[in-house]
């Protein structure tokens, strides 16, 4: 029998096993693919991700093998500025900068810190129910039983599904495809993420290490037209990005939907609790997903620090944490549909240029402060 069971290797649960292991408890992380490998895309971790892996001793790690970023900006189709956040005085107050790194690396650095003999590969989790314990039955026909249990599975969490029995997916209706590229981005554009939006559609990039650019491109459903290459929905977009989209092999390109899941009332049930996507997956328009599933774990450390009593844990730890991830979801939501507006972008780019430097740097604040 497992005393504490995991369900998903993602970076949320993979954290969380590293927050078990200052604990000096006894947990198994299962996951359904049979390998962690490089597959997936970049990612950035902003200063608050970066604050818990310097308390578990990894922050150098993962700046050494991604990239520090210094500022966010949002520009027009030209790369012309609309705002920008400068991360550089945050990074004096809270000792970390943001990093964007390879997603698999950043995942094989938290699985090696706990050990691999942790974690249980091509375990898919097909039904969860509960006797005295927890009954984990998996695909590859192995049945375990758990006395505490974490879903950290994901948007379409089993776990949520069989236990929780809550949750709606919303689809933005927004096409997005993420892709990686070696590339030699001009010097300009080393130490900054850029997000260019245009009509119906935008382009991010950024550099994740020293070749690699990571990107993403989202067109509004009804807008997307099926030409040859998808460089030729961008036509118009600034020279560089068009030169990005070309020179990326369709073998390195995914296609998503954007998607979220609307508020549950409740992320736990007795001896089980949900973290990360599995209870509050968001829209990547903050770059908050992954971080907040961090903030989740380190959340549920802090509180076992005083208190082993999961269940009492497990409630003290929605209350802390359901302002904030409601807010991320909500705001990102917005951000979201105005960045894809189909009309009226001058205006839109023009009103964004008025809000004061201070805003978005406050707003940025309200988001990487850790809430213990």
């Amino acid at each position: 029998m497992d005393s504490i069971s995991i369900i998903g290797a993602g970076i949320g649960g993979l954290t969380l096993g590293n927050i078990l292991k200052q604990h000096n408890l006894d947990f198994t992380v299962y996951e359904s693919a049979p390998e962690i490998k490089p597959v997936g895309a970049g990612i950035m971790m902003a200063i608050n991700a970066m604050q818990i892996f310097d308390r578990l001793g990894l922050k150098e790690k993962i700046e050494n093998v991604g990239n520090k970023v210094h500022g966010i900006s949002i520009t027009d189709e030209k790369l012309k500025p609309i705002s920008k956040t400068n991360a550089l005085e945050l990074e004096k107050k809270y000792n970390s900068c943001n990093v964007t790194i390879h997603r698999a690396e950043l995942q094989k650095t938290l699985a090696e810190n706990i050990s691999f003999e942790n974690i249980k590969l091509n375990h898919s989790l097909s039904k969860i129910h509960k006797k005295e314990n927890y009954i984990l039955n998996f695909e590859n026909g192995d049945e375990i039983e758990s006395k505490i249990v974490f879903g950290a599975d994901g948007i379409k969490s089993k776990v949520r599904d069989q236990i929780i029995e809550a949750g709606k997916i919303r689809n933005a209706q927004q096409m997005c495809w993420r892709g990686l590229v070696e590339f030699d981005l001009p010097e300009e554009f080393h130490r900054e993420a850029f997000e260019a939006w245009g009509k119906a559609k935008r382009f991010g990039f950024v550099k994740i290490s020293d070749k690699k650019v990571y990107w993403y491109a989202l067109i509004n459903e009804g807008k997307y037209k099926r030409y040859p290459t998808l460089a030729e929905n961008f036509q118009g977009f600034h020279p560089l990005i068009i030169k990005i989209l070309e020179a990326t092999p369709n073998e390195n390109i995914i296609l998503n939907d954007i998607t979220d899941l609307s508020p549950i009332p409740k992320w736990y049930a007795e001896n089980l609790c949900l973290i990360g996507d599995s209870a509050h997956a968001t829209t990547p328009n903050m770059g908050q997903g992954a971080c907040q599933a961090i903030e989740d774990a380190y959340i549920i450390g802090k509180l076992l620090e005083s208190n082993k009593d999961f269940n009492s844990v497990f409630e003290k730890f929605q209350n802390i944490r359901r302002k904030k991830v409601d807010y991320i979801v909500s705001t990102s939501w917005k951000i979201g549909q105005v960045s894809q507006w189909e009309k009226g972008n001058s205006l839109r780019n023009f009103s964004l240029r008025l809000i004061p430097k201070s805003a978005n740097q406050k707003l940025v604040e309200k988001i990487i402060q850790l809430e213990m």
